[in-house]
């Protein structure tokens, strides 16, 4: 596959927001394996869905010849990137950084194939050049590049003032910092193109201009859009909580779930990015109409799942929900949540149940479920938010809720 066709796919399939110069880099990437990085700062000890683009166009990479340098932020989480932040991130121990950054480095082993060879991947961490940095070397060999006016007019600090919220000084700082990472993997991996967020365009900007002024060397930056749903909702975020890549986090089963809970009218975009589906199969599929829609979902579920869990595991998802849904069966691989015996004997108020199961993100939600005839106990629907469950209602060792047609929870004894 030509490597030149990165750029295309990436563009049709909706990865590309900005870029800096596309005819310069598409020439530049005609030459041969780009090395090409993207940084995750290690504010979780996973990554969420929310982080699933910057994966899948590392894929999308690699899959055309090039290089992905994924850059782990051992030194930048030190100071918590502002960009899009109403507010100073928490600070995390160093020790809380090292055990998250060792559960991020988890989620691209689906992904990307990491080795020796030219198109290999590769995970550098930047701390090992950050924390070695002196303070006045650093004033006097990076910040002179930089204007306190120009910085002040990046969104990442503009919005953040606009809004009354304070910025530290240390936070002020993380865009000299991420500017210095490009210029060191330039220095160190040959690195000539920085992918991000959209809300990483001024940093992006900064390093290339970093690079060029320190180094007399012409990179790139390109970033992807932000995605939401077609309603509005910020990608990887539900009402039950973040939808997480490693399976410690989130079972495969509820990962499933997701994806086949998409709005119908994302389905085709979600295969575009998501999927390493052909177009012209992608076409057909969000082409689908009326109920055909449904299987068009149940695909980019499968699909979805497979590249993050492996294909046995999106299988059993997928045969899971086919009897949870098709055939009211409460199945033994349906996500379960534990309850102590001593509450299940004196019994739960059905709202607050389906709230303790994570059906509902508050009783109030779960009482409104409950109201409008939603909420279900081993398939019978629960007609007082007040009724009681407990042992009584026990069905081979387990009480099965269910939320709508599409989430279910077993609640178990322990």
């Amino acid at each position: 596959m030509s490597a030149t066709d990165f750029l295309q796919e990436a563009t049709d399939r909706g990865f590309v927001h900005q870029c800096t110069d596309l005819d310069a880099l598409r020439s530049v990437m005609s030459t041969g394996p780009t090395p090409t990085y993207i940084g995750f700062d290690c504010t979780a000890d996973s990554l969420h869905i929310g982080s699933l683009v910057q994966i899948m166009i590392l894929r999308l990479l690699q899959k055309h010849g090039h290089k992905p340098v994924v850059v782990m932020g051992g030194g930048t989480t030190r100071i918590g990137d502002p960009s899009g932040k109403d507010e100073s991130r928490q600070m995390l121990t160093d020790a809380q950084i090292r055990a998250n950054m060792a559960g991020i480095k988890r989620c691209f082993g689906p992904f990307l194939h990491f080795g020796d060879g030219a198109s290999d991947a590769i995970m550098v961490n930047n701390a090992d050049w950050l924390d070695a940095l002196s303070y006045i070397d650093l004033l006097r060999d990076v910040g002179t590049h930089f204007t306190v006016n120009r910085m002040l007019t990046f969104d990442s600090v503009k919005l953040r003032l606009e809004r009354e919220q304070p910025m530290t000084f240390l936070e002020f700082n993380y865009m000299i910092l991420q500017s210095y990472d490009f210029r060191e993997l330039y220095r160190r991996h040959g690195v000539v193109l920085q992918i991000g967020g959209s809300d990483q365009w001024g940093n992006i900007v900064s390093g290339m201009e970093l690079t060029r002024r320190s180094d007399a060397k012409h990179v790139f930056g390109l970033t992807t859009p932000l995605i939401t749903t077609a309603s509005g909702a910020k990608m990887g975020k539900t009402a039950s909580g973040a939808m997480w890549l490693t399976e410690d986090r989130l079972s495969p089963y509820d990962y499933w779930q997701f994806w086949r809970n998409t709005e119908d009218a994302d389905v085709g975009r979600f295969l575009r990015l998501f999927t390493d589906l052909p177009m012209d199969e992608i076409a057909r599929l969000a082409a689908l109409g009326g109920a055909e829609i449904n299987e068009a979902k149940k695909i980019l579920a499968n699909e979805a799942t497979a590249l993050a869990h492996g294909r046995n595991k999106s299988a059993a998802a997928a045969e899971t929900a086919r009897l949870a849904f098709e055939e009211g069966a409460a199945a033994d691989s349906l996500p379960s949540v534990n309850v102590s015996h001593a509450e299940l004997e004196a019994g739960i108020p059905a709202f607050r149940l389906f709230t303790q199961a994570g059906l509902a993100a508050s009783n109030g939600e779960s009482r409104r479920l409950i109201r409008g005839g939603g909420a279900r106990v081993n398939d019978v629907a629960v007609a007082d938010e007040g009724q009681l469950i407990g042992v009584a209602d026990m069905r081979d060792g387990a009480i099965k809720l269910s939320a709508g047609r599409k989430q279910h929870k077993l609640v178990r004894a322990g």
